[in-house]
């Protein structure tokens, strides 16, 4: 129990929860938008080649909006912030929805940028739950809050058919059904966050996140914070993990299509894939408070780089084998993303974390769009194999400043 008492302890359990819901719920209708948003873009375009672009909108847009919502969350407060980012996709939603109704494939990425604003504000919610906790418990808070989107991992995708029923009973093209549910669920989240959001998370901050500066000294500008030793190996692992999962992932559905996969083995694959990322979450969070953050993202980074060499040995008919490796790349991306996502709070102030991890969302969905992209030239210039083993190599970088971290630590005199 903290010293502000029973009440403020309750308030902060309970917006850890809300939080929750707002990931599951907006991570749902996110989900459900970007698979249907590949489809319409194949159908309007005429081509799979264009399938891919309201993705990379997506995060592209994801981005930016972590971006905006950090500045805002910095002048108006976190619940602000977080209300105007899920009020961005939902509109991106309408937009997206428009777009089916007349056929528009610009209109389609416009919207889909705007829905990358709902998943910035999940994924900007875990750093707002980390808040609210003693460092003890930060990382399991925030793995429960990344928990919330195995909801939407597992039911997004699977409302497309349910929805475009409903849509062609209305007289609608039947992916219209997926935007109008997305935009349900996105007007969920903002329901709920806009009830019970309250008081502003800031007021409700574990004083271990206000006590930094409390002798009077100015907070350091943003270069000099991501400069610091444990922002900076914290900021390029989980660049570094996000880059890698999104590589692989990306191609391993056409890989396997290729080699005479069915959908049915394609949709396993990814399910145990999302698995690893969601729903182990937790566990993820738990080992890095009993281990330390050091500990969990080299785990993280030695499992992402395991599954990144089994995907690219596995034989062309190695169905299981790739599901194996596909799981450990969740689940190194899980590692590497809550225990990250943990030290890249240490030793900041709230103003501080705040400007931090804006722009630590921002190269992270930055740097994904930069892989899906790039994923796929690599496997038309070279093979599925090589990407595995790309993806290998893109794990150094983190890993030696993570042994530099560490050495420097050991050898501080006490």
């Amino acid at each position: 129990m903290s010293a502000e008492g029973p009440r403020t302890d309750a308030l902060r359990r309970r917006m850890v929860w809300v939080l929750f819901a707002v990931s599951a719920l907006g991570s749902t209708g996110y989900l459900a938008a970007l698979t249907a948003g590949t489809l319409v873009a194949a159908d309007l375009g005429g081509s799979a080649a264009v399938g891919g672009l309201p993705t990379t909108a997506t995060t592209l847009g994801t981005a930016g909006a972590a971006a905006l919502m950090s500045v805002l969350m910095l002048r108006a407060g976190r619940r602000p912030g977080l209300l105007v980012g899920i009020a961005g996709g939902a509109i991106g939603g309408g937009v997206a929805l428009g777009a089916v109704l007349v056929g528009s494939i610009p209109l389609l990425l416009l919207g889909s940028a705007f829905g990358g604003a709902a998943n910035a504000a999940a994924q900007l919610g875990r750093y707002v739950a980390a808040d609210l906790v003693p460092p003890g418990r930060r990382a399991a808070t925030i793995g429960t809050v990344v928990w919330g989107a195995t909801i939407g991992a597992v039911a997004g995708p699977n409302t497309i058919a349910p929805a475009g029923a409903m849509a062609e009973w209305l007289g609608l093209p039947a992916l219209a059904g997926t935007y109008l549910l997305s935009i349900v669920f996105i007007g969920a989240a903002m329901l709920i966050a806009y009830v019970f959001l309250r008081p502003e998370p800031y007021s409700l901050a574990h004083p271990s996140a206000t006590a930094a500066h409390a002798d009077g000294s100015v907070p350091s500008p943003t270069v000099m914070l991501l400069r610091r030793p444990s922002v900076l190996v914290a900021l390029v692992s989980l660049v570094a993990s996000q880059v890698v999962m999104v590589l692989v992932m990306t191609m391993t559905p056409l890989h396997l299509i290729d080699h005479g996969h069915g959908l049915e083995t394609v949709g396993f694959v990814l399910s145990a894939h999302t698995l690893g990322m969601f729903a182990l979450s937790p566990i993820s969070g738990r080992l890095t408070d009993r281990f330390g953050s050091p500990r969990v993202i080299a785990a993280g980074l030695a499992t992402l780089a395991s599954a990144s060499v089994l995907a690219a040995l596995a034989p062309a008919d190695g169905g299981l084998l790739l599901t194996l490796a596909l799981f450990m790349l969740g689940f190194g991306w899980s590692l590497g993303f809550v225990a990250g996502s943990s030290m890249l709070t240490e030793g900041l102030v709230l103003g501080e974390r705040t400007r931090v991890q804006g722009v630590a969302d921002a190269l992270i969905w930055t740097s994904a769009a930069a892989a899906s992209l790039a994923s796929g030239i690599v496997v038309a210039l070279a093979s599925y194999a090589i990407l595995g083993i790309l993806a290998v190599g893109l794990l150094v970088p983190p890993a030696f400043l993570l042994a530099r971290r560490t050495t420097s630590v050991v050898a501080r005199p006490t």
